[in-house]
């Protein structure tokens, strides 16, 4: 046995006994699978030429209870997700079955955003359809939580790495503007959501897409898995592509009995409010990873989530004095200052 680029530590050594001794693998390599913005990682075992996933979520930090039941129920719709193969829910270890090593973001480009794109949201439109199982409801995505995420850009960006002073006129048109999100949110139809269904947590697999990290699933907007697709975070596409790929979901779920009398114009107004807190949400997680966690790496993506933000806001009255706040950072360069 032997672990590639990782320091042997309390959790491997706990890791090892339970393949070891609990499940009897042997001749075995772990090395790193991916990088996670939260406590957990993970590993790909090797063993026979054979590969597999080592989720290791560490108890009191990491629960592994809902991923282990949103994977059953994805499982179940026909969708590919991780199969779990052993856990050790004591120790905050499961095996899963192994997607591959080639994600969306990896695999996205002119030529192959048709076929990918159509595959993800035929995958998007069966878990939209599901029935939720009694015995493990998912949390709404309601107003506290809609609210907390939109503080962290707030708090975390504007507030700690800008360093702007949350003065009674600056935190009160905050509250407005988040509370116009929010209703925005809520006033949608409520679906299974997946909540970071975009091109880092699709696989680029065989049935494809395969799907990873739903382990936060709430049930909320019918609008925020299509806004994690098209309004990625990592990868940008013209308005005008991403509004042809929106009217064509809004079509499908339309012929299917989903939307009752929703014309497009307001699907693609919840889109667009739903992207900007989206987001938002996004932009503070970005400054809190850097500055909580010592993950600098997501700032890079915050320039992308800024600019959707402030196109959208330009749109739309409600949101514009968001928007000038918005460029007035832009003009002062603060949105792309490095931490200090």
């Amino acid at each position: 046995m032997t672990t590639q680029g990782q320091v042997e530590d309390r959790r491997l050594q706990l890791l090892h006994h339970w393949l070891e001794n609990e499940l009897g693998l042997t001749q075995y390599t772990l090395a790193p699978a991916s990088a996670d913005a939260s406590f957990r990682r993970y590993f790909r075992l090797t063993q026979d030429g054979d590969t597999r996933i080592i989720m290791d979520a560490p108890p009191g930090k990491e629960d592994i209870h809902p991923f282990i039941n949103i994977a059953a129920l994805l499982r179940s719709l026909g969708l590919n997700a991780p199969e779990v193969m052993e856990q050790n829910l004591e120790q905050g270890f499961l095996l899963l079955s192994d997607l591959g090593q080639r994600d969306y973001l990896s695999a996205l480009n002119e030529a192959s955003v048709e076929q990918l794109y159509g595959d993800a949201l035929q995958a998007l439109f069966a878990l939209q359809a599901c029935s939720l199982p009694t015995e493990y409801p998912l949390p709404p995505y309601d107003l506290t939580r809609l609210m907390n995420e939109m503080g962290l850009f707030r708090d975390w960006y504007l507030g700690r790495h800008l360093r702007l002073e949350m003065i009674p006129d600056l935190r009160f048109m905050l509250d407005e503007v988040f509370s116009a999100l929010a209703d925005n949110a809520l006033q949608q139809p409520q679906v299974c959501v997946h909540r970071d269904y975009h091109s880092r947590n699709l696989m680029l697999c065989e049935p494809n897409p395969g799907v990873i990290d739903f382990q936060d699933a709430v049930l909320g907007p019918v609008t925020y898995d299509l806004v994690s697709l098209l309004r990625d975070c990592y990868i940008a596409w013209p308005r005008e592509r991403v509004e042809g790929w929106v009217a064509q979901y809004h079509a499908t779920i339309t012929a299917a009995g989903r939307l009752d009398g929703v014309e497009l114009a307001q699907f693609l107004h919840w889109f667009d409010l739903m992207g900007v807190q989206r987001h938002l949400k996004a932009t503070g997680i970005f400054a809190r990873l850097n500055y909580r966690d010592a993950k600098p790496g997501y700032l890079a993506d915050i320039p992308r989530t800024m600019g959707y933000v402030k196109e959208v806001c330009a749109r739309y009255t409600v949101l514009q004095p968001l928007g000038y706040l918005v460029e007035e950072l832009e003009a002062r360069g603060e949105q792309f200052l490095p931490p200090a």
